[in-house]
């Protein structure tokens, strides 16, 4: 019997908002333990919560961009449940009436296209973090910080329509985006502002009942998310084809080496799924009406005006890039992963209309050096002018399209810790036409001046002349190379050929 999987994602995205759902407390992330709390997020008696505006409209803007249908009216919830890290021992959420439902997103290419439905998307507080001491066997005490108690998120839910690692990384990376663009969310799994918990079953293939879901948690990154996923699917299937029962439960991806008992037997592994707790239902959490605040309203006016504001969405503006520049499919989902990148391109094709050389520059030399240092767009030291002139200089002539490798690494060297986007304070900003200068790269594309050189090459070498006649194409590229070596490397490569084609034919005729 073949097996599939059936995988739902519930993604938490914080929200950039500077203040707290419903206090005034700073969520900038990152400050001392503690410091960024009061009575009304630690859940001290007698507080009231007052809703923060943008929050909702921060979750607004992530419904109109999804296609969801967004209540007129929809209210909190007191989730109850009691954690170290929760100190009201409620989470106030959204239950019966979320503020948006039945969406959906598309991900993948041509015929591969497929829609994923988003059962809802509400809004919620989060709670703080706990931060273990020791290994987590013999950790002895856990330390709890309160700072992120209260900064708000929205919960994206989507429908069980995926059925691939591959498509929920890819699902994940596609609503990631969305985020971005919309600039409500940073985006980084690595410092909390987005998780996802998974929710998979694995079901005989063609049937479609849906199997026993297991919810695993504790993935940081998309790589995580997929190797989560594989080997639950696989020890999924391999319990079924061995007849054990599926029981509901929650499971925590550890990806850090963990000693474990197997068969009285202590191994260390990493990489897989162990179990935390059995699943609960809705009904667990003893879901009732928040008392003290009121329904959430939205006008139509306000929805428009949200809807106004809304940007060109990577999908979107994918496909213009496609059409519009005429960029292959996978280019241009490279530089639309980002609304800064694609902004950034932009910008270089403004100052430079070459559409694919700007990429091939953007994506291949300066994103990999990016990548090596762990930087994003906006902290490149290479900005869109500079892009700019290097291909203006490429084209003109003026330097080598192998000088140029050097001149980009050259003013990206230069201008390291000088963001281009910031204002240099202090030391001005290297740029292309310093590097040129500096380093000789200029080429010499005087034609007067290479007609000479290729004259005496072609005198000082009689006898490759004559092989080139008799058929040897090989030696056309000897006498290139003499040229290039007249010119200490500078000479212009595609006018040294010309010149040496065209005196070749003419002395031919004679």
């Amino acid at each position: 019997m073949t097996f599939e999987a059936v995988i739902g994602l519930e993604v938490h995205a914080q929200l950039l908002t500077r203040s707290k759902i419903f206090c005034g407390c700073s969520t900038t992330f990152g400050e001392a333990p503690n410091t960024q709390t009061c009575p009304v997020c630690l859940g001290m008696p007698g507080v009231l919560p007052v809703l923060n505006r943008q929050a909702v409209a921060f979750a607004l803007k992530m419904a109109l961009a999804t296609g969801c249908t967004i209540a007129r009216s929809s209210r909190f919830a007191r989730k109850n449940y009691f954690y170290p890290d929760l100190p009201k021992n409620y989470q106030i959420s959204q239950y019966e009436l979320p503020l948006a439902e039945h969406g959906s997103i598309e991900i993948g290419d041509g015929a591969g296209r497929k829609r994923v439905g988003i059962r809802r998307i509400h809004l919620e507080e989060d709670a703080g973090k706990l931060i273990h001491a020791g290994a987590m066997e013999s950790a002895a005490s856990s330390l709890v910080d309160f700072n992120r108690c209260g900064v708000p998120l929205i919960e994206i839910v989507s429908e069980p329509d995926l059925r691939s690692p591959e498509g929920a990384v890819e699902y994940l990376k596609m609503l990631r985006a969305i985020l971005v663009y919309l600039e409500i969310c940073d985006g980084n799994m690595e410092e909390g502002s987005l998780r996802c918990d998974a929710n998979v079953s694995v079901r005989p293939a063609g049937s479609t009942a849906l199997g026993v879901k297991i919810e695993v948690k504790n993935m940081n990154s998309f790589r995580n998310v997929q190797r989560a996923l594989e080997y639950e699917i696989q020890r999924l299937t391999k319990r079924l084809e061995a007849g054990d029962r599926i029981v509901q439960e929650t499971r925590l991806w550890s990806v850090s080496p963990i000693k474990i008992n197997v068969y009285d037997a202590v191994t260390v592994t990493e990489g897989i799924t162990l179990a935390m707790r059995s699943k609960e239902e809705a009904h667990d959490y003893r879901y009732f009406p928040e008392p003290d605040l009121v329904s959430v309203v939205v006008e139509d006016a306000w929805l428009e005006e949200l809807r106004a504001s809304l940007p060109e969405l990577p999908d979107a503006r994918k496909a213009r890039f496609v059409s519009q520049y005429g960029l292959p499919a996978y280019d241009a989902g490279v530089l639309t992963a980002s609304r800064p990148l694609a902004d950034f391109y932009e910008e270089v094709i403004r100052l430079h209309p070459d559409a694919k050389a700007a990429s091939n520059w953007v994506m291949v030399e300066l994103l990999g050096l990016l990548n090596r240092d762990g930087l994003g767009i906006t902290q490149s030291p290479v900005g869109a002018q500079d892009v700019a002139d290097l291909l203006a200089a490429v084209k003109s002539g003026k330097i080598s399209g192998s000088a140029a490798k050097t001149v980009f690494e050259k003013v990206y060297e230069g201008n390291r810790g000088k963001p281009a986007r910031v204002e240099p304070t202090g030391a001005a900003r290297v740029t292309v036409a310093d590097v040129i200068q500096r380093e000789g790269l200029e080429q010499v594309s005087d034609a007067e001046e290479l007609a000479r050189i290729v004259d005496e090459v072609l005198a000082a070498n009689a006898a490759v002349v004559a092989e080139f006649r008799a058929g040897k194409e090989k030696s056309f590229t000897f006498l290139v190379g003499q040229a290039m070596r007249a010119t200490r490397g500078k000479g212009n490569p595609k006018l040294i050929n010309e010149l040496l084609r065209a005196r070749l034919a003419r002395d031919a005729v004679k």
